[in-house]
């Protein structure tokens, strides 16, 4: 083996566990090798779903596009993101394995001003085909981030971190999901007679989200490739088709794979549903449907935070049964809590809160998206720690997939 390879395998293998120790996850905000990737990351997701949700509310009630309507818009927008991920997965795995992890970080973040900066002059004119474009841009940027974000951590980790890095990771991202939602629905809504209207102030924050991630990156500390002399193979069919099959060769990744690809899932039906859930089942307004949004983004963040103590700071795969059932469990105990529910006029937050029926609706969501967390947080550890450091990129590019 050549000293290059060598260097670059002993480079990627991760910390030593008992050099680092920390009373629990959230001293890792404080270490250079942890806190400017989290916020990096959160103010992506952020920047995504400010963005994405702004864009979905001015197609629905703002704009009349004869070509686009409104029942569709959110249907078209959420495939024009995720179609990238099914083309260029395989690509973007095999570049994160190639260069220095850091410096791929930084190009995607110099990547997200660039498609902001047209996004920003998109909002302005209202202009649906450039934000439909910015849209698929965005899904780029996310595909390309998505394999740096879950390979980085294992070579600046250890073992014991390694849960916990994870869990401050999702419940990160869930957070960050959370609050661009809200601040996209609230920003696009302002008037638009205003010294700055909604579509502006839109347009503004979605650049500043973009500069600010760009700024914290540059504090990430550099992390060399794992397999520098990879060739690059740019066909996305058969390149996807070797990742999945590079990512059979370990039964147990692969099997983490299938089950955190059915986690996301079960989570986007309920993400997907929430609208129409409150409005037709609970017999909510808007309000309604945004505090579901909330309880369930809680509930996963706290159960990815909850990863780390129950499973005394080790990779601990035992608790991927638990979440199992517990969603099972909260989940039909759901669907009979809902199902019992009497008719009634459209209720405000106020209304629906103070109904002890609700609570028993609101509690499963809790504790079925709790669940949710402690189900995911350990595949994506096990994943991490199991695959080959030369191509785990490739493996989580496949997971992507």
């Amino acid at each position: 083996m050549d000293p290059e390879t060598l260097s670059a395998r002993a480079s990627s293998a991760p910390p030593d566990p008992g050099a680092h120790a920390d009373p629990n996850q959230f001293a890792l905000l404080r270490q250079r090798r942890f806190a400017p990737f989290f916020w990096t990351q959160f103010c992506g997701a952020a920047n995504d779903n400010l963005f994405k949700f702004a864009f979905t509310v001015m197609v629905t009630y703002q704009l009349s596009v004869s070509w686009l309507p409104p029942a569709m818009a959110g249907l078209v927008i959420g495939a024009l993101f995720i179609l990238p991920f099914l083309l260029f997965s395989a690509t973007s795995g095999q570049l994160t394995d190639k260069f220095d992890k850091t410096r791929m970080i930084r190009f995607v973040k110099n990547l997200e001003i660039a498609i902001m900066l047209v996004a920003a002059g998109g909002f302005v004119a209202g202009s649906v085909p450039v934000l439909l474009l910015c849209t698929f841009l965005m899904g780029v940027h996310s595909t390309l981030f998505g394999p740096v974000k879950f390979s980085y951590m294992p070579q600046v980790l250890s073992e014991r971190e390694l849960t916990g890095g994870n869990g401050m990771v999702e419940m990160g991202t869930f957070v960050a999901i959370l609050l661009g939602n809200v601040a996209g629905g609230l920003l696009v809504a302002l008037p638009e007679n205003g010294l700055i209207g909604g579509h502006a102030t839109v347009a503004v924050a979605c650049v500043v989200l973009a500069l600010l991630g760009r700024a914290v990156a540059q504090f990430i500390p550099t992390v060399p490739a794992t397999d520098p002399g990879l060739a690059i193979q740019w066909n996305p069919f058969t390149e996807t088709w070797r990742n999945l099959k590079l990512a059979r060769e370990n039964p147990v990744v692969f099997r983490s794979l299938l089950g955190i690809s059915w986690m996301w899932f079960f989570g986007a039906v309920f993400l997907s549903q929430f609208p129409s859930f409150a409005k037709e089942v609970l017999h909510g307004n808007e309000q309604v449907a945004s505090l579901l949004l909330v309880v369930f983004s809680i509930g996963i963040g706290t159960g990815s935070l909850l990863c780390e103590v129950l499973s005394r700071r080790h990779v601990e795969i035992g608790l991927v049964p638990l979440g199992a059932i517990g969603m099972s469990v909260f989940a039909i105990d759901l669907y009979f809590a809902a199902r019992g529910l009497p008719p009634s006029e459209t209720m405000g937050l106020a209304a629906f809160v103070a109904q002890p029926a609700h609570w028993r609706v609101l509690a499963d969501l809790a504790l079925l998206s709790l669940c949710a967390g402690l189900y995911s947080v350990p595949m994506y550890a096990l994943i991490q720690m199991r695959s080959q450091p030369t191509h785990r990129a490739r493996i989580i590019a496949a997971n992507n997939i």
